[in-house]
């Protein structure tokens, strides 16, 4: 079957970890700090490729992941960056969030090439903590944390025109014979399984278009393939239905139209609201006057709704010229910008990581006492009033969130030990 949706999960690489070190050499006992950064982790990017027209690449394998960075090392030495993976993609693919349906990027337009997780920050080496007070810092910045997402990959093709009909009404006939495109042509009776697209070539300009496979009546609501194909008619601009006006199959054209429109309401309002034109096929199936009843019927039902008709036939080509140059104005009427879905879902600001260092340790010169420091711990006391009740409730759930509660406890802490942090002193109960 035609794979035009994947859900995916995607992970950038982590950073790497700075690196805690001391310079020791001969007549150099006292040298410093000297650990070196980490590396950056490695970006998942999604690109446009447009020898791909499915995503049967993201059927089969689950999890895409790019390189973590390594750790720092001593003497300054920065770890190597993590590479990036790159997911080739279709054009006209839109990367949703999975859990929200909220689109993340959409590959067409100009848009070929897109960042989607961008990889952990290397960690900082214990060379950049020393301080005046603090000359040999015993803790180092961790590499950022890697960020994971599940992504739904959605196809949806690029096309100035959707042509739409019930099975077997004769789209793909229709196609072959004003394009470029070779779909397969037969008497199914149920549907095309995959959009076909061609270049309709005309005086003054040409159009893509798309056979969208047969809908079928509860189409939006899940009843066979419909689903799988309606998100394709969203780029279009114009829609042609095409309808079996001789009734060859025993149903009623009017009925079809409207049957179609329903389900693409119910699918999305605005495709419903999109420009369209009836194209009533199989006229030279018909028999004395019954062609002329049929497209009365069309006409009085769905003209003064805006939506002309035009009677052809895709076998023998009657009626195709005028059908598709009233196409062809609809369009230069229409705005020429693609349709581009936004961004409705930004990772960056959604998946933020606080990843400065902090060390807990008892301390050699004191009995029952524990020493909190690191840059995370200045951070959160410069910006918390210990004195209000929310303040210190607010730095109660900061210690055992961020697990330095648990490191305490691993440590040995009993109630009534002294914890002192940047001048501040306090008694452990728990």
């Amino acid at each position: 079957m035609f794979a035009d949706r994947a859900r995916i999960i995607i992970r950038s690489g982590k950073g790497g970890d700075g690196h805690v070190s001391f310079r020791r050499e001969l007549f150099v006992p006292d040298g410093g700090p000297d650990g070196g950064d980490g590396g950056k982790g490695g970006d998942v990017i999604f690109e446009v490729d447009k020898g791909l027209n499915t995503l049967i690449e993201y059927r089969h394998r689950r999890k895409f992941s790019a390189v973590d960075g390594e750790p720092g090392q001593k003497r300054r030495c920065h770890g190597a960056n993590g590479a990036d993976i790159v997911l080739k993609v279709p054009e006209g693919t839109v990367i949703k969030e999975a859990e929200s349906g909220q689109v993340i990027a959409d590959m067409s337009g100009d848009n070929s090439r897109q960042v989607v997780l961008k990889g952990g920050r290397g960690g900082n080496g214990n060379m950049h903590y020393a301080t005046s007070t603090m000359q040999a810092p015993k803790y180092a910045q961790p590499g950022q944390e890697a960020k994971e997402l599940e992504v739904c990959l959605e196809l949806k093709v690029i096309a100035d025109v959707g042509l739409v009909g019930f099975p077997n009404v004769g789209k793909s006939t229709l196609l072959s014979r004003v394009t470029n495109a070779n779909p397969k042509i037969a008497n199914y009776h149920f549907t095309t399984l995959s959009p076909n697209l061609g270049v309709v070539d005309l005086d003054g300009g040409g159009f893509v278009i798309a056979d969208i496979p047969g809908l079928i009546e509860g189409a939006s609501e899940g009843v066979g393939l419909g689903l799988e194909f309606l998100r394709h008619i969203e780029r279009t601009k114009v829609i042609i239905h095409m309808v079996d006006a001789a009734s060859v199959e025993g149903r009623d054209p009017v009925d079809d139209i409207l049957k179609i429109n329903q389900e693409l309401t119910q699918y999305d309002v605005s495709l419903a609201k999109k420009p369209q034109v009836i194209a009533a096929n199989k006229m030279d199936a018909f028999y004395g006057d019954e062609a002329e009843e049929t497209l009365k019927r069309l006409r009085d039902t769905f003209e003064p709704q805006g939506i002309q008709v035009f009677p052809i036939s895709a076998v023998s080509g009657q009626g195709l010229k005028e059908l598709l140059y009233h196409v062809q104005g609809m369009l230069r009427e229409l705005p020429q910008e693609p349709t581009v879905f936004e961004q409705e879902y930004d990772p960056e600001l959604h998946l933020k990581a606080d990843n400065l260092p902090f060390t807990v340790e008892k301390s050699e010169e004191e009995a029952d006492t524990y020493i909190v420091e690191g840059p995370r711990i200045e951070k959160m006391l410069g910006y918390t009033n210990l004195e209000s009740e929310k303040g210190f409730q607010f730095f109660q759930n900061f210690l055992k969130d961020n697990g330095i509660l648990e490191k305490l406890e691993e440590l040995g802490v009993k109630d009534g030990d002294t914890i002192r942090m940047y001048g501040l002193q306090f008694d452990y109960y728990k």
